[in-house]
């Protein structure tokens, strides 16, 4: 967690001990978003770890939409770290809904794509930009643990790839992390392939 975010909150936590108001704590989560590091086996001690850094998806991760396929690139990125002799760790970063426009205007763009929008131009239809997230946070999180060591990232997109470089990780093995396919999400799969995603047809059953 950033300084200013710890600071932001033992600010809250001493204006809510000051009036009594402890039972109103969850005002903590109003004014902030925490990223998680979950590590599994010994990364720190490992060379070549596997790493996800995962973008939170409620609809997904949570309540198992078929929607995309972020639930079970959750599950399983899991899994594969924790099968993996090197360990590694997955990175979950919030405030990444919606590839960071948030889940109110997530849930407006689910209403334009039953109309007939893809996922990008439902985007754009209301002034929002295909990709807005930030992954700053990650690098600084990777750097801290793993020190400028090389490690394997699972991702399917290379501009995650590109952003982390840009931030001062250049020694990144991209891993294939395709699963969760399925009837509800192909059309979606199949417009991130044309944006960029390295996704063969294959992948998608065609």
């Amino acid at each position: 967690m950033r300084h200013t975010v710890l600071d932001k909150a033992q600010q809250l936590a001493d204006e809510l001990r000051e009036s009594c108001g402890l039972q109103s704590f969850a005002e903590l989560a109003t004014s902030m978003a925490v990223n998680s590091v979950l590590l599994l086996g010994d990364p720190l001690q490992s060379e070549n770890s596997l790493v996800r850094v995962h973008s939170s998806c409620l609809t997904g991760d949570v309540f198992g939409s078929e929607c995309c396929e972020c639930g079970p690139q959750f599950i399983s990125a899991l899994e594969r770290i924790a099968a993996d002799p090197a360990g590694g760790m997955l990175i979950y970063m919030s405030g990444h809904e919606g590839r960071g426009i948030g889940l109110w205007a997530k849930a407006a763009t689910y209403l334009l794509q039953d109309s007939g929008d893809n996922t990008y131009q439902a985007n754009r239809s209301l002034g929002l930009p295909d990709d807005s997230r930030d992954f700053g946070d990650a690098a600084s999180l990777l750097k801290y643990f793993l020190g400028g060591k090389p490690f394997r990232l699972l991702t399917n997109n290379p501009k995650k790839v590109d952003d982390l470089n840009a931030l001062g990780l250049s020694q990144i093995t991209r891993v294939k992390h395709v699963c969760g396919v399925g009837d509800a999400n192909k059309n979606y799969l199949s417009t991130k392939k044309d944006w960029g995603h390295q996704l063969d047809e294959e992948d998608l059953g065609r």
